[in-house]
């Protein structure tokens, strides 16, 4: 009876290569491409837990894109609260966001300090050549207050107003809006534009 011979080394190696890459076709190169990771499907489930849902996704913190993105709806957070304006009113954006609405008549003229908190600048938030723009809306009675001052993370800073002079009053039963751009050029350095605009 003659010898019963199975397949060759060189057809068990081209089996288990099948039609892999060449540069998949060693143990070592699959290891390599895994970074050594013994526990490679851990990693990845993990990693993909840590990503946004496609819908309605929630960033932390301050993504930053790049290129041309196209949006078709955008949703900002707005605070509203029924405060009172007067004295200095410190405008925390990492709290408050891109609009703050402050319901009951304003008290008193006020200050105006942008910052990130308490505990956070608003020029360690920001780089230079960024700008951003924040909406403050005043609620005024029949007696009504205006902005006086502001600031960036307490130190005072003149903004540039719309039609070239600062508002020497705000307007009686009516919301004022302060639409105010704040670009930042340089450490601790910003020009800011401002703008105040009577709803009724």
């Amino acid at each position: 009876m003659g010898q019963i011979y199975g397949p060759s080394a060189q057809q068990i190696i081209a089996t288990i290569v099948d039609s892999a890459p060449a540069t998949l076709d060693t143990l070592k190169e699959i290891a390599d491409s895994i970074n050594d990771d013994a526990n490679f499907a851990v990693t990845v489930t993990n990693d993909l837990a840590l990503k946004a849902p496609l819908a309605s996704p929630t960033f932390t913190g301050s993504p930053s894109l790049t290129g041309t993105t196209s949006v078709q709806q955008l949703l900002e957070k707005a605070t509203v609260s029924a405060t009172a304006a007067n004295g200095t009113i410190n405008y925390d954006l990492l709290t408050n966001g891109s609009v703050t609405y402050y319901t009951s008549d304003a008290a008193g003229n006020w200050t105006l300090n942008v910052r990130g908190n308490s505990t956070t600048k608003l020029n360690a938030l920001m780089t230079t050549n960024q700008s951003l723009t924040i909406a403050f809306l005043v609620t005024n009675g029949v007696s009504a207050k205006y902005q006086t001052a502001f600031q960036i993370d307490g130190a005072p800073v003149s903004p540039k107003w719309q039609g070239g002079a600062a508002p020497t009053s705000g307007n009686a039963s009516a919301i004022d809006v302060y639409s105010i751009t704040i670009i930042k050029t340089a450490d601790t350095t910003f020009t800011v534009l401002a703008s105040q605009v009577k709803f009724a």
